[in-house]
């Protein structure tokens, strides 16, 4: 009967997916770090904090980081962006990921993250928010190869021992292709892996992620290992993508938006494992339960409430009655709240198939480029672009980077 509600569940798209064969996939080797299983969550700005990286955690080994931490922010001491960028001795290993777009900044900030014990560091040169790229940072630097390698050179020294990786996307526009070059910066410059999501930035979360791409920049870089994002919403998803493209892990993002037993999955079938069953209603209301009371420990009871509200969203998505009951929990202010909201539910509704690939997290159409002035103009230049005063994690808390 198990297996029947299990096989009813399977999502038809991976239903003929073998599982992983015995030695299939090898441990992620970053540097003195080995990560197994070979899956690392992407980092997300406003949702990858401490709270939902220890609720990951808790369903799969693997490696979990940081939302983006303005370089900025973090040196001037901005108390938001250092809370961010924080985390508890039990979380091992730690992963932060940096913005930066002046090398001296990126080296000062990988010293001081490397001298506070981060164990892995990685670096965003894909996100592609307007308020980021205009100013010349995120996706716009790969446009500028000398820049790029300056800025990750000056990561790589300043990291010491520390491995650090970058995470890139196809580049700006079909026309301005950057992965190939990016690659060739990370293996000469001492990254010790490059991600690719496999997405424009003009494409920004819309259409289909071009898993050929991963490929091809595995069969470019040799010596560091190659990961592989974009449309990892199921377990199934992941064999797909590493054995088409043969990257050495997968990056997952939007997929484990209110999913986060979707790294159990992940695990259980890159072991040769099936998928286990979903969570039922009561079960993603007992995750969402654990996940506001983390929220609420870390950020305190205003903000961590604040927090959870988009969380309500993705964790009740495709239940029956949710799209009503969500009307009250984008309001919540207290557990008491959300423990009424959810009530109306029927709790003992199995996870729906149907909202399995359902999308979370940023989506809609493709949208120009936002670059600095004459950006393109010499594209040889290695000058920083000129900061915006101010910039900090504040800025970015609409950006989901991951897809």
């Amino acid at each position: 009967m198990a297996e029947d509600r299990l096989q009813a569940w399977i999502s038809p798209l991976n239903a003929h997916v073998p599982s992983a064969a015995a030695g299939e996939f090898q441990p992620l080797q970053l540097g003195p770090l080995s990560v197994w299983p070979p899956v690392v969550l992407a980092p997300m700005a406003g949702v990858t904090n401490y709270p939902f990286r220890k609720l990951c955690r808790q369903f799969g080994a693997g490696l979990y980081v940081s939302e983006m931490i303005s370089a900025k922010g973090y040196l001037r001491g901005n108390r938001l962006t250092r809370l961010l960028a924080d985390s508890r001795p039990e979380e091992t290993p730690r992963s932060v990921q940096m913005y930066a777009s002046d090398p001296q900044e990126a080296g000062e900030m990988a010293r001081s993250l490397a001298d506070a014990g981060v164990h892995h560091l990685d670096m965003n040169f894909g996100c592609p928010v307007p308020k980021v790229t205009r100013s010349g940072g995120g996706s716009a630097i790969p446009l500028k190869p000398k820049l790029l390698a300056n800025i990750v050179r000056a990561a790589v020294k300043g990291a010491g021992q520390v491995p650090l990786t970058i995470k890139v996307r196809k580049g700006v526009a079909d026309e301005l292709l950057t992965y190939h070059e990016a690659g060739h910066i990370a293996e000469s410059e001492g990254c010790a892996a490059i991600g690719l999501h496999a997405r424009t930035a003009q494409q920004l979360y819309s259409g289909t992620a071009d898993w050929t791409a991963i490929g091809e920049l595995k069969s470019r870089v040799r010596t560091i290992p190659v990961l592989g994002n974009g449309d990892i919403w199921e377990a199934g998803d992941a064999l797909r993508m590493m054995r088409a493209t043969g990257c050495d892990g997968v990056i997952v993002g939007r997929g484990c938006l209110g999913r986060p037993w979707l790294f159990r999955e992940l695990s259980e079938v890159l072991q040769g494992r099936p998928v286990p069953r979903p969570p039922n209603l009561r079960e993603v209301c007992a995750i969402l339960d654990e996940h506001a009371r983390l929220l609420i420990e870390y950020f305190g009871v205003e903000m961590g409430m604040r927090q959870l509200r988009k969380w309500c969203a993705w964790y009740t998505k495709g239940f029956r009655g949710s799209s009503v009951v969500r009307e009250a929990l984008v309001r919540v202010t207290t557990l008491e709240e959300l423990h009424a909201a959810l009530a109306q539910l029927d709790m003992d509704e199995e996870f729906p198939r149907n909202a399995l690939r359902a999308i979370r997290g940023k989506a809609g159409a493709q949208k120009q480029v936002a670059l600095p002035h004459g950006w393109l103009d010499a594209r040889d230049d290695d000058t920083p672009p000129c900061s915006v005063e101010g910039e900090a994690e504040s800025d970015f808390e609409d950006t989901i980077s991951g897809g």
